[in-house]
């Protein structure tokens, strides 16, 4: 039963490898398209720190490369405004769509085979050699993919003003048991002062007390858009994330009134912790980033 099974296994990976091949394909293609469009017809840009031109814009839209020295887990930005038309505007849709696809591509791969991960970022990006010319010399082209299917963001409706802003108290919350964030201590230098401490510090827990890990996030942009006209659901504004260019619904081809934010994130939080926080504001556990729960927050 066993070797009738691993050719059929293998089998599901060159189907999956080859329907992720396509994916690619069709999301290189569609973005040359929405670039060509672009260059036919530019409406008024803007982009942070750099020149608004239409060589930014192809170098932001196909940015999917590691670079020396990157983090794994970290992903560049390109903060900008392009003002669209509704042509460019579906020609951002149908992107959207190849990234969206491609992502769901390869969270099945990931789920289903995860060694093909590897070969997908060494096959990948020899399918279009003209897109990593500057890393000729350096080794092998090192994708990176969440730079490949992160959305493009677009605004719903024509705006009246645009308010950029830096965030820096973006974080991330995994919930743990006693029993999981002891195996993590575990896995640390368990000889180490500190660490039996913190296992001595555990022990005094009941066993069903639930944890947090917290992971702060890097700062981000993020984008405050005042629409012209109340939505359909009678919001007049909407906050997102802008790690791409930011295309706005404008007819006539004009940006709306924006600012202009500070070079850099400010050094310290300029969020207030909320009265409601959750989480005991020191670490339970410092060597993990691991918090109690404050009494009744769970």
């Amino acid at each position: 039963m066993a070797t009738s099974q691993a050719p059929e296994s293998r089998k599901s990976e060159y189907r999956l490898l080859a329907e992720l091949e396509t994916a690619f394909d069709a999301l290189i293609e569609r973005t040359e398209v929405l670039l060509a469009a672009y260059a036919r017809s530019p409406g008024e840009a803007w982009a942070f720190q750099a020149e608004a031109s239409t060589a930014w814009l192809r170098h932001a839209l196909l940015d999917f490369w590691y670079q020396d020295g990157q983090d794994g887990r970290a992903t560049r930005s390109h903060v900008g405004l392009v003002a669209a038309d509704d042509n460019l505007l579906e020609h951002v849709a149908a992107v959207n769509a190849a990234k969206a696809a491609f992502a769901a591509l390869l969270a099945r791969i990931r789920d289903e085979h995860p060694p093909l991960v590897a070969e997908i970022k060494a096959v990948l990006p020899f399918r279009h050699p003209e897109l990593h010319q500057h890393l000729r010399g350096s080794g092998l082209a090192r994708l990176h993919l969440k730079q490949c299917w992160r959305a493009i963001p677009v605004a719903e409706a024509p705006v009246a003003r645009v308010r950029l802003a830096w965030y820096t108290s973006g974080r991330s919350i995994k919930r743990l048991t006693v029993r999981d964030a002891e195996q993590k201590l575990l896995a640390l230098d368990s000889d180490a002062p500190h660490v039996r401490i913190q296992l001595r510090k555990l022990a005094g827990l009941p066993s069903g007390e639930p944890l947090a890990q917290v992971q702060e996030q890097a700062p981000l942009m993020r984008a405050n858009l005042f629409f012209a006209e109340p939505l359909e659901d009678g919001r007049t504004r909407r906050a997102l994330n802008v790690a791409l260019p930011l295309f706005l619904p404008a007819p006539r081809g004009r940006l709306p009134d924006r600012n202009a934010p500070p070079a850099a994130p400010p050094e310290t939080r300029t969020r207030a912790r909320r009265r409601d926080e959750r989480l005991e504001a020191e670490p339970f556990l410092p060597s993990l980033r691991i918090h109690r729960y404050r009494s009744g927050g769970a």
